[in-house]
């Protein structure tokens, strides 16, 4: 399943081959940490999750029986190419920064009229969830791209910035913030190499999501990741689609600018 490559993109058509250029770039020891990985990459069960995404995203469904090709996540309704590395965004329908989750729950509601009753909408985590298949298809359409996040309307540089304090923000039994892990160079958890957030062909793995987890046997997305992130802190429990939860992927984001994205990726 060829993805489209762009002039704006690394010369990829599959993930595996924006990692391998990223290798050749720089060697950090990040990228290169599971072998087993990379080469498993070509047929990652996340290629499923995008299949059944695409056909999820083109069947009328919901109470309005209509389907998602209509939905505007920031370039245009219908225009997937690009979009997902350049979210989280402002969207003048509601006056928001939304990432891709948040926006897809707005679509969903108001396009397809489900309710917030409904499995589709509150079912969001496991590749067997209409969310990870829906989320993966839409941002395997950025695969290879530049991260290009907006910061032109104020609303998203308060998010970014907002984002900013977070991360460096220490709370918790621990005393931990984001920073202790991700913070310098060639940090480890026993035998896990983390990524250094001052490092972006490092970082831009690090916040590629959705990726297939394989520890999980799961394509998973960035709002499971941040949660995840702030349990292992053991801070205070992200609420999914908040601001303070797009606040962090807005900084996140920012923190990879103009380096490509690897969607979907395959972590550990």
């Amino acid at each position: 399943m060829a993805l489209t490559a762009t002039s704006t993109a690394l010369s990829a058509d599959d993930p595996s081959e924006v990692l391998r250029e990223l290798i050749d770039k720089t060697s950090a020891p990040y990228l290169m940490q599971s072998e087993q990985n990379i080469m498993m990459m070509e047929d990652s069960p996340a290629l499923w999750t995008i299949e059944e995404g695409e056909a999820l995203y083109r069947f009328p469904r919901g109470n309005n029986l209509v389907s998602l090709e209509t939905c505007d996540f920031g370039k245009g309704p219908g225009v997937l190419e690009g979009a997902y590395v350049e979210l989280p965004r402002y969207f003048e329908d509601t006056g928001k920064v939304m990432d891709l989750e948040t926006r897809l729950v707005h679509c969903m509601k108001t396009l397809q009229g489900f309710t917030d009753k409904d499995k589709e909408i509150k079912k969001r985590h496991g590749s067997k969830s209409d969310h990870m298949k829906l989320q993966t298809y839409i941002a395997s359409k950025s695969n290879g791209m530049p991260w290009n996040p907006p910061l032109d309307h104020p609303l998203e540089k308060a998010m970014r910035d907002a984002g900013e304090v977070m991360f460096y923000r220490r709370a918790g039994s621990h005393d931990f913030n984001c920073a202790t892990c991700h913070g310098e160079n060639s940090k480890r958890i026993r035998a896990s190499v983390l990524p250094d957030i001052h490092t972006p062909e490092e970082w831009t793995k690090a916040i590629s999501w959705p990726a297939f987890r394989v520890g999980h046997d799961n394509v998973r997305s960035s709002q499971h990741r941040a949660r995840g992130c702030y349990w292992q802190m053991r801070q205070a429990g992200l609420v999914a689609g908040s601001d303070a939860s797009i606040a962090i992927l807005s900084f996140w984001t920012d923190a990879a600018r103009g380096q490509p994205a690897i969607i979907p990726d395959m972590k550990r």
